[in-house]
């Protein structure tokens, strides 16, 4: 990653969960965590990668004959991509009729990057903005930036939506930027966080704190309620008292399950670990709340 360009796997127009208002959600490749559950699981990585889109794909053998050594095999009428392959896919992509063969995200620089938010500029005048998502956005630091500095100047208002396993300096560095910043605390427990997300959550902690203690704009702290992993009152009520002694008055949220997620995992030749799972009911969510709100806080949804 650099600062004048910056890998995005995802654009989403008119969101409405992502900050106030109508917004445009900007996904940034790359992110330090592994969550077992985690919900974009194309953002992951920080390289660009090559997708096969089977559901696209019209098994013409236009790829197979396109191909270099070593870049793709063809076996039952469907192409292998060789992951490993060191070259360019782009002669794979301009053979497929389809579109089936694609990369899983696009290089921008800042200005085209702003173009493209432009071009929803319309609906910002009503409450809306931009929110930076990812993956890790802060991972980018240098790029968002960059960014939030445009969108200030345009009067675009900015959001940016987090896990916080990122350099303090960097968290520190683009809190003045934004207008709204959305965190994730996904588990208490620094061993289970361990298992659950493949990193400790002791840095996590120390940006939390900094957050609630002394960033001037409005700020969400987010636990996805995975079942299994993170819907226990046990960490919820936890994570609670954790807010609740540095900023009684922090906006707690507490995300349901998103049954969606897993049919992510096929097409990226990946296994959705925890299997599957449904969402919480409307009495275990209020369940939830009630233990969070027990606990000191104020501002529980």
């Amino acid at each position: 990653m650099n600062a004048e360009k910056a890998l995005v796997f995802d654009t989403r127009r008119f969101a409405v969960h992502d900050g106030s208002g109508i917004r445009t959600t900007v996904f940034f490749k790359g992110c330090g965590m592994r969550c077992r559950w985690c919900q974009n699981p194309e953002g992951l990585s920080s390289d660009r990668r090559i997708l096969w889109l089977g559901n696209s794909c019209i098994h013409c053998g236009s790829c197979a004959k396109a191909a270099v050594t070593q870049q793709m095999d063809f076996r039952d009428g469907s192409p292998i991509l060789n992951l490993s392959f060191c070259g360019s896919f782009d002669n794979l992509i301009q053979a497929c009729p389809a579109g089936a063969i694609r990369y899983d995200s696009q290089w921008y620089t800042v200005e085209e990057l702003i173009q493209e938010i432009r071009r929803d500029e319309v609906f910002f005048r009503y409450g809306g903005g931009v929110t930076f998502s990812g993956g890790e956005p802060l991972l980018q630091k240098d790029f968002l930036i960059e960014c939030l500095n445009q969108c200030r100047s345009l009067g675009i208002s900015t959001a940016a939506e987090s896990a916080l396993y990122v350099p303090p300096a960097a968290l520190q560095a683009a809190v003045s930027g934004l207008s709204e910043l959305f965190a994730d605390f996904k588990c208490y427990s620094d061993s289970l966080h361990r298992s659950f997300t493949g990193v400790s959550n002791q840095l996590i902690r120390e940006n939390l704190i900094w957050i609630l203690e002394h960033a001037e704009i409005p700020v969400t702290v987010r636990t996805p309620l995975i079942p299994g992993y993170t819907a226990t009152e046990e960490n919820i009520a936890a994570i609670a008292g954790f807010l609740a002694g540095h900023n009684p008055h922090v906006t707690y949220e507490l995300l349901n399950y998103n049954e969606l997620a897993p049919a992510k995992y096929s097409l990226m030749g990946t296994v959705y670990e925890p299997g599957e799972r449904k969402r919480f009911s409307s009495a275990d969510m209020e369940r939830f709340r009630r233990i969070a709100a027990e606990k000191g806080l104020y501002n529980v949804i």
